[in-house]
């Protein structure tokens, strides 16, 4: 088993965004029960977990144990299948000048979207999928890799997702979004905690992944993260300021594209794009250029340091973020995504986290060389 080295020492937080230093609460304070009326501020969904302090070190697993774990996912699929997002499948992509970002009506001008701008980008190859739970526990299985998510031994996990949790498995709640639960033992084979499982899902996006944890799965791929530049030419497949990687209409003809919120957001999801929480990677029609889900579904790493001012964003050609940072860029959106707080999946949105921050709604897809 091929051992990889771990990660720093950091919390995991819930994404999509800025509102740093809130402690988990064990209940929601008065006014921030869940109910119809709320409307929920994106901005408030990231939350600091380093103030709660939880001593979860005898949380974290082994090398192999997680190996282990991995391999009983593994063991009634067939070895020999080709991975999805092995290199043989990588849409090579030759490049060339998109206008990037977004100015409609619909944008958060604080995310940094626009200005809209001319950018180029040279060849590069990117997997038509997020990376899925069966190419992860491949991964795992190989190197015996502890995410973020189990050596702390919690992550957040939505709400509605596990309406029978036992409270002793809630740590907290992030007050001003008390969707999010910090649950014992969440991660990416457990994803709503103890009793939980991905065998029935391993054709869905690994989700509990933090951006350390993407990366160490890229080396060992032999792969990278794409660049958010990289990651928007690809995900608008060929159209030119449009809104979505189909067009500038979310449902056309009344049929849905993309797993996101239907319903009342937080409290009632109606699934009418058929899915409550994620849905298998190769769900809904691809873009014009081959890639799949590119909307909605899980927010996606990039490898960027995260920045909203244009100043900072680097150079017109091969674009790749400031030099430091404290968060890493997410594109995509996720099924938690909804019109009345959070459209971020748009294909000009974009959104950020911190590198150590792991959820119920974050994957990735990985990127290559085009040569």
């Amino acid at each position: 088993m091929t051992q990889i080295n771990q990660h720093p020492d950091d919390s995991p937080r819930p994404c999509c965004a800025a509102a740093r230093g809130t402690s988990l609460l064990a209940e929601p304070p008065a006014g921030e029960r869940l109910n119809e009326s709320a409307r929920p501020d994106c901005s408030r969904l990231f939350a600091s977990t380093s103030s709660t302090g939880l001593d979860n070190t005898a949380a974290a697993v082994s090398p192999d144990e997680s190996a282990q774990a991995a391999r009983k996912l593994l063991a009634n699929l067939d070895e020999g299948a080709p991975s999805r997002t092995s290199l043989d499948s990588f849409i090579l992509l030759e490049g060339g000048t998109f206008t990037m970002g977004s100015e409609d009506a619909e944008s958060f001008p604080a995310d940094g979207e626009g200005p809209i701008r001319e950018v180029t980008v040279g060849p590069f190859r990117i997997a038509p999928y997020a990376v899925t739970n069966e190419e992860f526990a491949r991964f795992v299985a190989a190197t015996g890799y502890v995410t973020e998510a189990e050596r702390f031994g919690w992550s957040y996990v939505f709400h509605l997702l596990a309406p029978d949790l036992e409270e002793e498995h809630i740590i907290g709640r992030p007050q001003g979004t008390p969707w999010w639960l910090g649950v014992r033992q969440a991660c990416w084979h457990r994803p709503e905690g103890p009793g939980s499982s991905v065998a029935d899902r391993m054709n869905h996006p690994v989700i509990h992944v933090s951006w350390h944890d993407a990366q160490v799965y890229c080396e060992w791929a032999g792969t990278h993260l794409p660049t958010e530049s990289e990651w928007e030419f690809a995900a608008r497949g060929g159209l030119e300021r449009r809104r979505y990687p189909w067009g500038d209409l979310l449902k056309p003809d009344g049929e849905h594209r993309c797993n996101i919120w239907q319903g009342k957001f937080p409290v009632k999801n109606n699934a009418s794009d058929g899915y409550i929480g994620t849905a298998p990677v190769n769900a809904f029609e691809p873009n014009g250029y081959g890639l799949y889900n590119v909307a909605g579904n899980v927010w996606e790493w990039c490898a960027d340091w995260f920045t909203a001012s244009p100043d900072e964003r680097g150079p017109a050609v091969q674009p790749r973020g400031p030099q430091t940072g404290t968060e890493r860029v997410m594109k995509g959106g996720s099924y938690l995504c909804h019109k009345s707080y959070c459209n971020r999946y748009r294909v000009g949105a974009r959104s950020k986290n911190t590198p150590d921050s792991s959820t119920g709604n974050l994957g990735f897809r990985c990127a290559a060389d085009a040569y």
